[in-house]
C-alpha cells in the first residue's frame, strides 16, 4: 500500500497537535513532537500509519511527561491559554468556561493512563479501529473502553467540583 504523506500530514497533522497538546499543555512543544512523530513515520514506513502515528505520538508525550518539570508545564500551559484566549462578551462567562477547562484537566489527571489514551485518541477523531490498534485492544472493546473511561472522568471532575466548594 501506497501511503499519500502529504494528503496524511494536511489531515492528520492538526489532530495530532491537539492530541499531543493535551498530554504536554505547551502547544509548541506539541507541534515539535507532532513533527518528530512525522519523521519518524517517514523513516519506518509503517503499514496503518494514521494509528501509527498517534501510537508514536502518545509514546513521546509520555517520554516528554518524564522529562518536563511539573512547574515549567503549568506556566507553558498559563502562556498557551493566555495566547489564545478571545475577550469575551461577558466576562462572567469566560471565567466559568476557564474553570471547567482547568477542572476538567485536572479531573483528566487523575485517570489511568489508558482511560486517559482513550479519551483523547477519541477527542483527536481517531476512528475505533485507530483507537484499538494504539491502545492494543480488540475493535469491539474500544466502545466499552470510552464509556467507562468517560464515566471515572466524569466521577473525578464531579469529586473535584466537591472539593472546591467543601474549600471556599
Amino acid at each position: 500500500m501506497v501511503v499519500d504523506w502529504a494528503e496524511l500530514y494536511r489531515t492528520a497533522f492538526p489532530e495530532l497537535v491537539r492530541f499531543l497538546h493535551r498530554k504536554v499543555w505547551d502547544i509548541e512543544r506539541a507541534k515539535d513532537l507532532a513533527q518528530e512523530t512525522f519523521v519518524r513515520a517517514l523513516r519506518e514506513e509503517p503499514a496503518k500509519p494514521r494509528a501509527w502515528l498517534f501510537t508514536v505520538a502518545a509514546n513521546l508525550a509520555r517520554d516528554e511527561a518524564r522529562t518536563a518539570i511539573r512547574r515549567k508545564r503549568h506556566l507553558a500551559l498559563l502562556k498557551s491559554e493566555a495566547e489564545g484566549s478571545r475577550p469575551s462578551e461577558d466576562p462572567s462567562t469566560e471565567l466559568e468556561s476557564a474553570e471547567r477547562g482547568a477542572g476538567v484537566r485536572r479531573a483528566l489527571e487523575t485517570l489511568g493512563e489508558r482511560d486517559k489514551e482513550a479519551l483523547l485518541l477519541w477527542d483527536a477523531e481517531l476512528s475505533y479501529g485507530e483507537i484499538a490498534e494504539a491502545l492494543e485492544i480488540a475493535v469491539g472493546s474500544v466502545g466499552t473502553t470510552l464509556a467507562r473511561a468517560r464515566e471515572r472522568l466524569v466521577k473525578a471532575y464531579r469529586q473535584q467540583e466537591q472539593e472546591d466548594v467543601a474549600h471556599r
